[in-house]
């Protein structure tokens, strides 16, 4: 089979997420299957430039399909930020004979990997990250674990809470939207749920669903609360200022990165790992895998970036719809 490049590098930027894992073996193998060699650049942009990189083969990649994190490793790179850093970037690339790069992230890994492209380094981008903030895309891979693993933990603790009548903050990740908190908060059927895309009223957001909980007989709450919201520290005070109850807080933290990849995930990175290499051996560079209506597309980087996505507000009618009457 003939192909628009012999060898690429692949590599996770940024926060990992569940499903990584396996966009990198999708990666790995497709290449394999097409006769393109596979150079896994470590520790994400800060290894292409130090070198820090490992040969791959389809046996390599055998057992990760069910493991979270990311084998590659994933760091931040100031460096790589500058003009000089990013030359240094391209020279190990020529110096590795490595033809294009498949990068694995979100928002920030795909500027970086623009700014590859702009320096004649092809690129192809999937979007990995548990916030599922990425414009372009529908979904990102990683975001069904992190809301099963929060779900998990918010049952628990809604059990403890549930025997001894208390109200649970509990704060989850999302620093700049709130797909996660408003998702898992549906899912839970948690009393409040403050995101960052919505001005918190503290009366109207907080006070009031508590109160009518209350009203209609129930003696336990669940607050969750997006990290960019603010502290779920404050949160709690706030409650115990305003209503005399006294929250226990959780902040879940970055358990929710890690844990096995549910089947969505598995799949999704998968069908993302595939598509990625396919897009490179025909020659189309420079773009992002995404998903549009349970279809994957490649759309071109510059586009994809300029893209924005907005929390489906009308999720909160459901929310309320599921209080007690």
């Amino acid at each position: 089979m003939t192909t628009a490049v012999k060898r690429i590098g692949v590599l996770t930027s940024g926060g990992d997420a569940p499903g990584m894992n396996a966009a990198v073996r999708a990666v790995v193998r497709t290449a394999a299957g097409m006769g393109i060699e596979c150079v896994g650049i470590r520790r994400g942009y800060h290894g292409l430039i130090s070198g820090d990189f490992v040969t791959l083969t389809g046996n390599d990649v055998s057992h990760i399909l069910s493991e979270g994190g990311t084998m590659l490793y994933t760091a931040r790179c100031e460096e790589f930020l500058t003009v000089e850093g990013r030359k240094k970037a391209v020279s190990m690339c020529k110096l590795l004979g490595i033809e294009a790069v498949v990068a694995i992230g979100g928002d920030g890994t795909f500027r970086g990997a623009l700014e590859l492209s702009r320096m004649g380094v092809p690129v192809v981008g999937i979007p990995a990250t548990i916030d599922n903030d990425v414009g372009c895309s529908n979904y990102t891979i990683g975001f069904d674990t992190a809301c099963n693993t929060a779900i998990e933990c918010i049952d628990k603790l809604r059990d403890t809470m549930q025997s001894h009548e208390r109200c649970s903050v509990v704060e989850v990740m999302g620093r700049h939207a709130g797909f996660l908190a408003l998702y898992v908060g549906i899912a839970v059927g948690a009393t409040a749920v403050l995101i960052p895309e919505r001005e918190l009223d503290f009366e109207r957001d907080v006070v009031e669903p508590i109160r009518n909980a209350r009203l209609k007989g129930n003696t336990h709450f669940m607050i969750v609360v997006a990290e960019g919201v603010g502290s779920a520290v404050d949160i709690g005070r706030q409650i115990h200022e305003t209503i005399g109850l006294d929250p226990r807080v959780t902040v879940l933290g970055h358990i929710q990165r890690g844990g096995t990849p549910s089947a969505r995930d598995r799949e999704t990175a998968s069908r993302m790992g595939y598509a990625a290499v396919k897009s490179l051996a025909e020659g189309n560079f420079n773009t992002v895998i995404g998903t549009h209506m349970g279809d994957l597309k490649a759309l071109p980087i510059e586009e994809a970036l300029q893209m924005t996505k907005h929390v489906q507000m009308d999720r909160y009618e459901v929310l309320e719809a599921m209080h007690v009457r």
